[in-house]
């Protein structure tokens, strides 16, 4: 049996407060609200780009992102180059969301790829990162990947 080719569609973030995590993920990320449910019990948005549907959001959550629990370890974004990835970074900076690296750094040591790491407003980890550009700075964890155990 041949297997079909797969592309990952989108990913479905449980968040807290809808509003909230829309303006975050539209200011951080670009996007665009597709569509959205802002009212009622069941709320929810779709975001994407180029009208691409990229991540849904579902306000169905209390508390905050927990790292020790088996599902999502990260979600992570590639961007074209490393300026993409200083400009992401600046962003987050003028936001006040805290970098969990102190700055852009490689996915690990002599790794040319990497990027910044940070959370969301529910703690979900984050990665914006490049193909290549990142081997400026020293990676921050020895003996696993930097995105691994952020």
């Amino acid at each position: 049996m041949n297997a079909p080719v797969l592309k990952t569609g989108h990913v479905g973030l449980n968040v807290t407060d809808l509003t909230r995590s829309i303006a975050f993920y539209r200011q951080v990320f670009g996007f665009d609200v597709l569509g959205e449910q802002a009212e009622g019990d069941r709320r929810f948005a779709f975001l994407g780009r180029d009208g691409g549907l990229m991540v849904t959001l579902w306000q169905q959550s209390d508390g905050g992102f927990a790292a020790d629990r088996p599902g999502l370890h990260h979600l992570a974004f590639q961007v074209p180059d490393i300026e993409a990835v200083r400009r992401a970074e600046a962003t987050l900076r003028d936001l006040g969301v805290p970098l969990v690296y102190d700055g852009v750094v490689p996915h690990g040591e002599g790794a040319s790829s990497g990027g910044v790491f940070f959370t969301d407003p529910d703690g979900i980890r984050l990665e914006i990162y490049a193909p290549t550009g990142a081997d400026t700075a020293p990676a921050p964890t020895q003996g696993a990947p930097t995105c691994g155990f952020f």
